[in-house]
């Protein structure tokens, strides 16, 4: 009897562990379910009108493209003078970013593709970073200049200039491992109800986009444009920036710059956005 005891007890531990690996299974393709399926996701270009398609498409008329001039003039240029701990050994030249990393435009550019992977998580201090923050941290650490303050010229101007050069390239964001806490957390913040209008980001971009509001049709919310022109700011601004007036919006408090829900958020949209063609900088009104 004891044999065939420890056969039936070894037989439903193995059900049991592939029951519960299973449901573990279900649970994680349940957490990363699609609101709108991969075949039916659409640009933000794709709910402009006639005027604004045509501005972002063109070079010389989409306003963007002079942060992205002078981001690739910020790219190319050696600081002149440093502050910090990141101070050149002796008898030796700060490096521009281009000293380092190359060429920033070009299908050849080792940077072109850099836009499409971020948000990612920072291997040296495992927090997760968007473009901006790459910029930031490598400004402040390995160049020993002032860390460019959030919708400064000179962040704007270097995001736009690296989001150029991945622009015809998908979106590509990793949210397993180290990402995945993060990932889940923007998550919930994009199905949560939060704000005196009691929304959430699914309530415009999932449950009603293509459908009007206030003249304007909804978009799917992606951030493959970003950092984009709009007309009524009359300047470039950063998703962070686009997220914060969506929750002026609906009334609800306003995550600082950096915070990491904007962070989470937009890891989020990002995955959202897989396969979705980076176009920055777009152009809305």
């Amino acid at each position: 009897m004891r044999p065939l005891r420890a056969l039936v007890t070894a037989l439903l531990g193995t059900l049991l562990g592939t029951l519960f690996g299973m449901l573990a299974l279900m649970a994680d393709a349940s957490a990363q379910q699609r609101g709108i399926a991969l075949d039916q996701l659409k640009s933000g270009r794709e709910f402009l009108g006639p005027e604004l398609r045509a501005m972002q498409d063109d070079d010389f008329s989409n306003p963007g493209l002079l942060w992205v001039e002078r981001g690739q003039v910020l790219w190319r240029t050696q600081p002149a003078s440093v502050t910090g701990s990141a101070q050149p050994a002796v008898g030796t030249k700060l490096q521009s970013c281009a000293g380092c990393h190359g060429e920033l435009s070009g299908a050849a550019s080792a940077m072109r593709g850099v836009a499409a992977r971020y948000p990612a998580i920072d291997r040296a201090s495992g927090r997760l970073f968007n473009l901006e923050d790459r910029i930031r941290d490598c400004r402040s650490q390995r160049q020993g200049l002032p860390a460019p303050a959030f919708e400064s010229e000179e962040l704007l101007s270097l995001t736009a200039a690296l989001s150029h050069a991945s622009r015809g390239l998908p979106i590509q964001v990793r949210i397993d491992g180290a990402a995945k806490p993060a990932f889940e957390a923007g998550q919930k913040l994009f199905y949560q109800r939060i704000g005196q209008l009691n929304l959430s980001c699914a309530h415009c971009h999932e449950a009603n986009w293509g459908r009007t509001l206030y003249a304007e049709r909804i978009s799917q919310g992606h951030p493959n444009a970003h950092p984009i022109y709009r007309l009524d700011w009359q300047n470039l601004g950063s998703l962070e920036r686009r997220l914060r007036a969506c929750f002026f919006g609906i009334r609800a408090a306003l995550p600082a710059f950096g915070s990491s829900e904007l962070r989470e958020l937009s890891l989020f949209l990002a995955w959202r956005a897989q396969g979705v063609e980076i176009e920055a900088p777009g152009v809305r009104r």
